[in-house]
Protein backbone atom coordinates (compact mmCIF):
# COMPACT_ATOMS: atom_id res chain seq x y z
CA UNK A 1 0.00 0.00 0.00
CA UNK A 2 3.34 2.38 0.83
CA UNK A 3 4.66 1.74 -2.43
CA UNK A 4 1.74 2.75 -4.26
CA UNK A 5 1.18 5.81 -2.42
CA UNK A 6 4.72 6.81 -3.26
CA UNK A 7 4.37 5.83 -6.67
CA UNK A 8 1.67 7.82 -7.38
CA UNK A 9 3.17 11.09 -5.67
CA UNK A 10 6.10 10.70 -8.17
CA UNK A 11 8.05 9.28 -5.30
CA UNK A 12 9.19 6.01 -6.39
CA UNK A 13 12.60 6.68 -7.76
CA UNK A 14 13.70 8.33 -4.75
CA UNK A 15 12.03 5.99 -2.24
CA UNK A 16 12.53 2.34 -1.52
CA UNK A 17 9.89 0.77 0.60
CA UNK A 18 10.89 -2.66 1.89
CA UNK A 19 9.43 -4.79 4.48
CA UNK A 20 10.60 -7.36 7.55
CA UNK A 21 9.44 -8.90 10.52
CA UNK A 22 11.69 -8.46 13.78
CA UNK A 23 10.12 -11.73 14.68
CA UNK A 24 11.34 -15.26 13.26
CA UNK A 25 7.86 -17.21 13.70
CA UNK A 26 6.78 -16.56 10.35
CA UNK A 27 9.83 -16.83 7.72
CA UNK A 28 9.57 -17.78 4.42
CA UNK A 29 5.64 -17.47 4.47
CA UNK A 30 3.21 -15.75 2.31
CA UNK A 31 1.08 -13.27 3.24
CA UNK A 32 -1.82 -14.60 5.16
CA UNK A 33 -4.90 -15.17 2.49
CA UNK A 34 -7.20 -13.21 4.39
CA UNK A 35 -4.42 -9.97 4.23
CA UNK A 36 -4.20 -10.77 0.44
CA UNK A 37 -8.19 -11.06 -0.18
CA UNK A 38 -8.13 -7.89 1.84
CA UNK A 39 -5.91 -6.29 -0.55
CA UNK A 40 -7.02 -7.86 -3.51
CA UNK A 41 -10.52 -6.22 -3.07
CA UNK A 42 -8.85 -2.60 -2.47
CA UNK A 43 -6.91 -2.91 -5.52
CA UNK A 44 -3.47 -4.17 -4.20
CA UNK A 45 -1.55 -6.92 -5.23
CA UNK A 46 1.52 -7.86 -3.38
CA UNK A 47 3.73 -10.98 -3.79
CA UNK A 48 6.14 -10.69 -0.30
CA UNK A 49 7.34 -13.70 1.46
CA UNK A 50 7.79 -12.77 5.73
CA UNK A 51 11.63 -12.07 6.19
CA UNK A 52 13.23 -11.09 9.29
CA UNK A 53 15.21 -7.55 9.59
CA UNK A 54 18.87 -7.44 11.64
CA UNK A 55 20.87 -4.63 12.28
CA UNK A 56 22.85 -4.65 9.27
CA UNK A 57 19.90 -3.70 7.14
CA UNK A 58 19.77 -0.36 9.16
CA UNK A 59 23.03 0.57 6.93
CA UNK A 60 20.37 1.54 3.82
CA UNK A 61 18.08 2.27 5.65
CA UNK A 62 17.07 6.50 6.77
CA UNK A 63 13.74 5.63 8.06
CA UNK A 64 12.19 2.24 9.73
CA UNK A 65 8.70 1.76 10.22
CA UNK A 66 7.30 -0.08 13.68
CA UNK A 67 3.87 -0.99 13.44
CA UNK A 68 3.24 -1.70 17.05
CA UNK A 69 5.14 -0.44 20.22
CA UNK A 70 6.99 -3.84 20.38
CA UNK A 71 8.31 -3.38 17.17
CA UNK A 72 9.65 0.20 17.63
CA UNK A 73 11.26 -1.30 21.11
CA UNK A 74 13.37 -4.17 18.85
CA UNK A 75 14.12 -2.02 16.28
CA UNK A 76 15.74 0.56 18.99
CA UNK A 77 17.26 -2.28 20.37
CA UNK A 78 18.43 -3.02 17.13
CA UNK A 79 19.89 0.13 16.30
CA UNK A 80 21.81 0.51 19.32
CA UNK A 81 24.01 -2.59 18.21
CA UNK A 82 23.96 -1.14 14.14
CA UNK A 83 25.02 1.91 15.65
CA UNK A 84 23.60 3.83 12.56
CA UNK A 85 21.09 7.11 12.63
CA UNK A 86 18.51 5.29 11.21
CA UNK A 87 15.07 7.36 11.85
CA UNK A 88 12.74 4.63 13.47
CA UNK A 89 9.18 5.92 13.72
CA UNK A 90 5.59 4.27 14.57
CA UNK A 91 4.14 4.22 11.12
CA UNK A 92 0.88 5.38 12.47
CA UNK A 93 2.39 8.54 13.58
CA UNK A 94 2.08 9.49 10.37
CA UNK A 95 -1.73 9.10 10.05
CA UNK A 96 -3.17 12.84 10.43
CA UNK A 97 -5.56 11.78 12.84
CA UNK A 98 -3.40 10.49 15.22
CA UNK A 99 -1.09 13.62 15.68
CA UNK A 100 0.13 14.63 18.49
CA UNK A 101 0.66 11.05 20.45
CA UNK A 102 4.33 10.51 21.39
CA UNK A 103 5.73 7.00 20.00
CA UNK A 104 6.00 4.92 21.85
CA UNK A 105 2.16 4.22 22.45
CA UNK A 106 0.31 1.76 22.23
CA UNK A 107 -2.58 4.05 20.45
CA UNK A 108 -0.59 3.94 17.36
CA UNK A 109 -0.52 0.27 17.27
CA UNK A 110 -1.15 -1.24 13.83
CA UNK A 111 -3.49 -4.05 15.65
CA UNK A 112 -2.82 -7.90 14.58
CA UNK A 113 -6.23 -9.06 12.68
CA UNK A 114 -4.79 -12.42 13.05
CA UNK A 115 -7.54 -13.93 15.46
CA UNK A 116 -10.17 -11.48 14.01
CA UNK A 117 -12.71 -11.90 11.30
CA UNK A 118 -12.28 -10.88 7.48
CA UNK A 119 -13.29 -7.69 8.55
CA UNK A 120 -10.38 -7.24 10.89
CA UNK A 121 -7.85 -7.20 8.16
CA UNK A 122 -10.39 -4.27 6.23
CA UNK A 123 -10.08 -2.41 9.75
CA UNK A 124 -5.92 -2.40 9.49
CA UNK A 125 -6.35 -1.87 5.76
CA UNK A 126 -7.91 1.28 6.27
CA UNK A 127 -5.49 2.45 8.90
CA UNK A 128 -2.07 1.60 7.22
CA UNK A 129 -3.99 3.61 3.86
CA UNK A 130 -4.27 6.55 6.53
CA UNK A 131 -0.71 6.51 7.30
CA UNK A 132 0.58 6.05 4.45
CA UNK A 133 -1.28 8.74 2.91
CA UNK A 134 0.49 10.89 5.66
CA UNK A 135 3.97 9.78 4.95
CA UNK A 136 3.30 10.60 1.66
CA UNK A 137 2.62 13.92 2.20
CA UNK A 138 5.01 14.51 4.54
CA UNK A 139 7.86 13.33 2.02
CA UNK A 140 6.15 15.57 -0.71
CA UNK A 141 6.68 18.68 2.16
CA UNK A 142 10.05 17.16 2.63
CA UNK A 143 9.16 17.18 6.46
CA UNK A 144 10.79 14.41 7.54
CA UNK A 145 14.67 14.00 7.62
CA UNK A 146 16.80 11.33 6.48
Amino acid sequence: MLRDRIAQAGLDSHVIVDSAGTGDWNLGNPVDRRAAAAMAQHGYSLDHRARQIDEQWFADIDLALAMDTDNFTDLHAMLGQARTRTNIRMFRSFDPALTGIAAPDRALDVPDPYYGGDESFIEVLHMIEAAAEGLVAQLLAHEIGS
